[in-house]
């Protein structure tokens, strides 16, 4: 993805931290959050200037590094910089080498984690849209069941999605799709099950996913798309499949790729509504790869 601008460059009325983080807040409320989550602004002033923004899916050094070089403004990432809490930020430890060098260039970081995850056009639904689904309904509705940024909103919102796929379809030629359409990765796409079997209700949940599967039986989905998935989980779910007619068959693709595909997404709808308020602003997508996984034997 190359750099968007928002509204012609004659305008140039660049947005404060502040008139970000209320975008950000627009396009996926802090109320859509899972308690134990940490959303919102980590870093920055919210009285200064934005002229670019880069987005990523980690804030790691290589991601702050590539915000540096680029001399952007503020870093936006789907996973946070401070999720559990510390105790210093001394520039010796990692999260807070992190916080120096964003402070001390004048960068300032905002995530946007599950309330991006659960919103509508969010992570899963970029992730089953790589299927042709677009009319999914959420796998575990958000307690509030509202729509995101004021949409008509009927499928609701909260995390993970389920959809039916227009014809009956191979688990296997699902994951070559899924291999096809999503970022190359070390570890790829793996099938628990049937490669064979032919499904035709589909539920997914970008990253890490082992925790739904009672509500993935609910839902009678006949496959279900995730990521990280360990040994334990994944043959117990197969188990208990096995008990059910074989159902859910198991997709399991890299965690990084799972939810990268939806930076593209949020790129698109952070530029209309910036430049629905007036505002001039750059974005980037991170050029940088931050899957740990670079080489497998």
């Amino acid at each position: 993805m190359g750099a968007h601008r928002c509204n012609s460059v004659e305008a140039m009325t660049y947005p404060l931290v502040s008139d970000c983080v209320d975008v950000f807040e627009t396009l996926w409320p802090p109320a859509l959050a899972e308690g134990w989550d940490s959303v919102g602004l980590a870093v920055g002033d919210p009285g200064a200037e934005v002229r670019s923004i880069l987005l990523a899916l980690d804030p790691m050094d290589s991601v702050i590094a590539e915000a540096m070089l680029l001399d952007v403004d503020l870093v936006f990432t789907h996973h946070p910089l401070l999720l559990r809490p510390v105790s210093t930020v001394s520039a010796a430890t990692l999260k807070g080498g992190a916080i120096h060098t964003l402070i001390s260039n004048g960068v300032a970081t905002y995530n946007a984690h599950t309330n991006a995850d659960s919103a509508r056009g969010g992570v899963s639904d970029a992730l089953i849209s790589l299927l042709g689904i677009e009319d999914a309904e959420p796998l575990v509705p958000h307690a509030e069941g509202a729509p995101a940024n004021g949409s008509s909103g009927e499928l609701g919102t909260g995390i993970g999605r389920v959809g039916d796929l227009e014809t009956p379809t191979p688990v296997r030629e699902i994951a070559r799709t899924l291999s096809a359409r999503l970022p190359r990765t070390t570890t790829g796409v793996r099938i628990a099950g049937d490669p064979a079997a032919e499904v035709s209700r589909v539920a997914v949940c970008g990253g890490a996913g082992d925790s739904l599967f009672d509500a993935v039986r609910a839902s009678g989905a006949e496959v279900y798309i995730t990521a990280d998935l360990r040994h334990h989980p994944a043959t117990e779910a197969r188990d208990t499949a096995n008990r059910r007619g074989g159902h859910p068959h198991l997709i399991d693709v890299s965690h990084w790729a799972s939810e990268s595909v939806w930076l593209d997404a949020a790129a698109a709808a952070l530029d209309a509504e910036f430049s629905a308020r007036g505002f001039t602003v750059g974005l980037q997508r991170s050029a940088v790869n931050t899957d740990p996984w670079v080489e497998r034997y």
